[in-house]
């Protein structure tokens, strides 16, 4: 049986704490705030948004064209407990 490709490839990043205004607002904006969030980090800082954008413009591009059904985790190792 030939499978003809869909071209629809079902993926999802799970970001952890990202650098945004949002983590801002939710750290009270404060640098007590921010080192408190950075304290759950394993790597000892927050993400960067454009580290979330590099992963979703490498998920469609065609080097990722084998990868379906992925929950790709960028959470700087929260979830690995390093």
């Amino acid at each position: 049986m030939d499978y003809a490709p869909s071209n629809i490839r079902i993926n999802a990043l799970c970001p952890g704490i990202i650098d945004t205004p949002m983590m801002d607002r939710f750290s009270g904006g404060t640098p007590e705030g921010r080192a408190r969030v950075i304290a759950q980090e394993p790597i000892g800082r927050m993400g960067r948004p454009e580290e979330i954008a590099a992963a979703a413009l490498w998920l469609c591009s065609d080097e990722a064209a084998f990868v379906v059904g992925h929950a790709m985790v960028i959470d700087g190792g929260q979830t690995v407990g390093l």
